[in-house]
C-alpha cells in the first residue's frame, strides 16, 4: 500500500512531526465542517452521485493534500499554532 502524500514530503513542510499532526487535524475538521454545510444544503438540491464526489475523499487526506502543495501553512506562537 502506498501512502499519499509521501511522509518524508509532509515532513519537509513542517518543523516536526507534533507540528504535522495537529495542522493536519486542525484542517481536518475545518474541512470536515465545511462538508457537513454543503452536504445539508446540497440534500436538497443536488443528485446523490453528486452530492457523493463532494464528500467521497476524507477531510484528512485533503489536509494533508494541502499541506503538501504548499496550500496551507502554520504560525507558531507561544501557547499554539495559527
Amino acid at each position: 500500500m502506498v501512502i499519499k502524500p509521501d511522509i518524508d514530503l509532509l515532513l519537509s513542510k513542517v518543523d516536526s512531526k507534533y507540528t504535522l499532526c495537529i495542522v493536519s487535524a486542525r484542517r481536518a475538521r475545518q474541512i470536515n465542517g465545511m462538508v457537513h454545510g454543503v452536504r445539508d444544503q446540497a440534500l436538497l438540491t443536488m443528485q446523490a452521485s453528486q452530492i457523493a464526489s463532494i464528500t467521497s475523499t476524507k477531510p484528512l487526506t485533503l489536509a494533508m493534500e494541502e499541506i503538501a502543495s504548499g496550500d496551507i501553512g502554520y504560525e507558531r506562537t507561544a501557547e499554539s499554532y495559527k
